[in-house]
């Protein structure tokens, strides 16, 4: 596995721009499949990009047990420590609550968010400077998920320069 990461220098800069999105939702529990199917945008949030972080806005079609509708989030994306790790970011949701935390240094990242009972444990891979992935597992006492996120440069969309 070590040979496909993608290490990422600046996280906040790698992002930044457009991707397409596909999510496929799995109920582990009912064994029931949906999709997301989408776009998500990285733009600058205050100050210049990335060192005022980026606003992340995705939006989509969700469909979910023969029903399709409109789906969008929003999260705010932080620089991380300059001191202790230059790079990385912290992730709010758009209310301000902390999410969790993204080193990308490594090309790999494990996050965990606990939620009222539910435990969601977020698994991030970088394949190369156009793709990117994200699998969440989501395990409580009312929930069984599995998120896993495909992410996609954009072709109008310029890659970093660098990692």
């Amino acid at each position: 596995m070590r040979g496909e990461l993608w290490p990422v220098s600046d996280v906040l800069a790698y992002l930044a721009g457009r991707w397409q999105v596909e999510r496929t939702v799995r109920d582990l529990a009912d064994d029931v499949t949906g999709t997301f199917t989408g776009t998500t945008e990285f733009t600058p949030l205050d100050g210049p990009a990335p060192q005022g972080g980026l606003l992340h806005f995705e939006s989509g079609v969700f469909a979910w047990r023969g029903t399709s509708r409109p789906a969008e989030r929003t999260l705010r994306y932080l620089p991380g420590s300059k001191d202790e790790t230059p790079g990385t970011a912290v992730v709010h949701f758009s209310d301000g609550r902390f999410f969790h935390g993204l080193d990308l240094r490594t090309g790999h990242h494990i996050a965990d968010h606990p939620c009222s009972a539910d435990l969601y444990r977020g698994e991030f891979t970088v394949y190369d400077a156009g793709r990117w992935r994200t699998v969440w597992r989501v395990k409580g006492p009312a929930k069984d998920l599995r998120l896993t996120t495909d992410y996609r440069r954009a072709a109008d969309s310029t890659a970093p320069d660098d990692r």
